[in-house]
């Protein structure tokens, strides 16, 4: 084995990408080679940490120093001082991720660390490299589960009582889910990972597939055992290239090590996987949609009962989890349910991963526990809000969710509370918005949205995202304010009772929670 005096870790995802770490990493590897220090200097590929608008990151070991914001122009100065004399660049350090998330207004006692599970590797290993998730266990939950011969009904009644609900929005029981699959009758049954993520402001699952593809195929494959599945496809958002190159590269090295095809371990057990991809349409991300786009034709939902647990893709009993979803199959199977019941509350177990977006100081992703709430990951992990801002408005799940105003930075982050307040906590997205925000034009503009990407199935949502859209631009120069907000709202109400899929049914989250927080302000304008 070699050893070398240092090893530099770049961060590669789509935004570092975009910032030209590619060409950053090219000259930087030139660079030591010129000064011969390739020997004890190894660079190190890896996934994201979670933080956003740092640019390009190498992070340095031993001595745990992280250099952010990094151009090209900088390489020739770090292997100067850092690599050759072994002395920090102290201009370019930053924070690393675990200090950054720990900065608080609140005082670092308030806000607890990050208790990472599905992200626990992400911008540890390289994850390119299968060796390196073999060595954090990898495969190791999927192999004790054929080697040990443990029943289907045993490994789906773990999932059920770790309470792991469905990650993608619904947080429908992943258990239950499961065992409808396991007991309906068919020939085939498939296995699908979710991984469109159209939701604005969500971008949790790209970095869970981009940080640690191996984790993603190891629950399809616990999945597809447990079910009694023996095909599995990974349905992925068409622009997510760096996320299907590395899913690509994941399951070519999982076909070479015999960990997908024919008769796994010796078991019995045969289990395929492959790629397919989406075309973009936000409606895809609902099951039945998605199953229509695989099937090829037009992704627009289908009527339920039957549901596809029972009739999903050609007809067969099919299971759809979500990325973040199947990301927590194997840490459970190797740890136990009540491991996983040691995070988050009673009634919503687990870790959540968190989109933190807007006007805020530190911009990423986090896991925290279920029940963490908005006031200490926008203060805590978020760091507060960027210099001469005040906090208006959070817009929490995504587009389709609720807008609350700070009198609503208590709530506790799970599926029950949120939807006690009258929101949802959906994707996990949390925007931010400031005091520089006017709440009509934002309103104007997530109507907008759902205005383009209504599928037109149906007429409640068809014609009422056009009205909506119609009415918030009305409010522009109306002197009757408050009627066309009142008419807004009963028509949300009647989309959301009416609508065919959660598309229209949604609206009524946003429309109505901002009349409700910040009506005043509309019509004051």
């Amino acid at each position: 084995m070699d050893f070398y005096n240092y090893y530099a870790l770049l961060y590669i995802d789509d935004s570092t990408v975009a910032a030209g770490v590619k060409e950053f990493e090219e000259i930087l590897k030139r660079k030591l080679a010129a000064a011969d220090l390739l020997n004890s200097v190894k660079v190190l590929e890896t996934g994201s940490s979670g933080l956003k608008d740092y640019g390009i990151g190498l992070s340095v070991y031993p001595g745990d120093i992280h250099y952010g914001n990094l151009s090209t122009a900088d390489i020739d100065e770090i292997i100067n001082e850092h690599f050759i004399k072994g002395r920090v660049v102290t201009r370019l350090i930053v924070k690393p991720p675990e200090e950054q998330f720990r900065t608080s207004e609140l005082g670092p006692q308030d806000v607890r660390l990050q208790n990472r599970i599905v992200l626990s590797l992400s911008g540890v290993i390289d994850p390119e490299n299968i060796f390196e998730y073999f060595a954090e266990h990898g495969y190791e939950a999927i192999g004790k589960i054929l080697e040990e011969k443990v029943s289907p009904e045993k490994v789906v009644g773990i999932i059920k009582n770790s309470g792991l609900q469905g990650r993608g929005g619904a947080g429908f029981p992943t258990g239950l889910k499961w065992d409808f699959t396991r007991k309906a009758e068919g020939n085939q049954k498939y296995i699908i990972c979710n991984a469109d993520e159209g939701e604005p402001g969500t971008f949790k699952d790209r970095l869970i597939l981009e940080g640690n593809p191996h984790l993603v195929l190891e629950g399809m494959l616990i999945a597809g055992y447990a079910t009694g599945a023996a095909k599995g496809y990974i349905y992925i958002r068409g622009e997510y290239d760096l996320s299907i190159k590395r899913m690509e590269k994941a399951l070519s090295q999982a076909y070479e090590y015999n960990l997908l095809g024919h008769n796994l371990f010796g078991s019995g057990f045969s289990f395929d996987i492959e790629i397919k991809k989406g075309a973009g349409a936000y409606v895809c991300g609902e099951e039945t949609s998605l199953i229509e786009s695989m099937e090829g034709k037009r992704g627009i939902p289908r009527l339920k009962p039957p549901f596809p647990g029972t009739h999903g893709l050609k007809g067969s009993p099919t299971v759809v989890n979500n990325v973040e979803t199947l990301a927590n199959i194997a840490p459970i199977l190797l740890k136990g349910a009540e491991w996983f019941r040691s995070f988050g509350t009673k009634s919503c177990p687990g870790t959540k991963v968190f989109t933190i977006l807007g006007d805020v100081r530190y911009t990423g992703i986090v896991e925290l526990p279920m029940g963490t709430t908005l006031r200490q990951i926008i203060y805590g992990y978020g760091g507060g809000m960027r210099e001469q801002r005040s906090l208006k408005a959070v817009h929490l799940g995504g587009t389709s969710g609720a807008v609350f105003d700070e009198s609503m930075l208590d709530i506790p982050l799970d599926y029950d509370s949120v939807r006690n307040h009258g929101g949802m906590l959906g994707s996990g997205a949390i925007l931010v918005l400031s005091n520089t925000v006017n709440m009509r034009d934002y309103l104007e503009s997530v109507l907008l949205f759902f205005k383009h990407e209504s599928c037109g199935k149906c007429v409640p949502c068809r014609i009422g995202t056009a009205r909506l859209y119609d009415m918030v631009k009305l409010l522009e120069t109306s002197d009757n304010k408050e009627l066309i907000l009142n008419e807004m709202d009963k028509l949300s109400e009647t989309m959301n009772k009416t609508s065919f899929c959660p598309l229209g049914q949604s609206l009524k989250f946003p429309v109505q929670s901002i009349h409700q927080y910040f009506g005043d302000e509309i019509l004051r304008s």
